[in-house]
């Protein structure tokens, strides 16, 4: 997969051009043809659904940077390569504030994988194959597609 050159600070001024109040990044940890998604706690927002590990960009912090942290915070993993930017999508999040989600696939080092309790109870691997049979966002699901090239 190529590496692709992002200008972070593009990313963030057209998301604020059009009122996204909220960013946050989301990783694709591909594991022999299959992404790793984690299952939110159902008395969080979305409960229940299954999600990339993603989270909050904290003010002052690069998107790689959060992107880093967040993969460690919620799977006890460290992510060795960020390969590439997969693009975005935008929600509303449960504060309802306008959101977008930069998504970037990864490899992380081995290692034991251990969720952060606080947001999700469950992770699984997924491929292609499963996306259907999950309970996942369609803005998740298309990503996947497009990542594996079928949309």
């Amino acid at each position: 997969m190529r590496k692709e050159v992002v200008n972070e600070r593009e990313l963030i001024t057209e998301a604020a051009k059009v009122g996204i109040e909220r960013l946050v990044v989301g990783a694709l940890l591909v594991r022999r043809s299959k992404i790793l998604v984690l299952r939110r706690k159902s008395e969080e927002f979305m409960g229940g659904m299954l999600e990339l590990p993603s989270g909050k960009v904290e003010e002052g912090e690069t998107l790689k940077d959060a992107l880093k942290r967040e993969v460690r915070e919620e799977t006890g993993l460290r992510i060795k390569t960020i390969l590439d930017y997969l693009g975005s999508f935008d929600y509303q999040s449960g504060s309802g504030k306008p959101t977008r989600q930069f998504n970037f696939s990864a490899e992380s080092f081995p290692g034991k994988l251990k969720l952060s309790p606080m947001e999700h109870d469950m992770y699984q691997w997924i491929g292609l194959q499963e996306i259907d049979r999950v309970n996942i966002s369609d803005s998740v699901a298309m990503l996947l597609r497009v990542f594996w090239g079928t949309e």
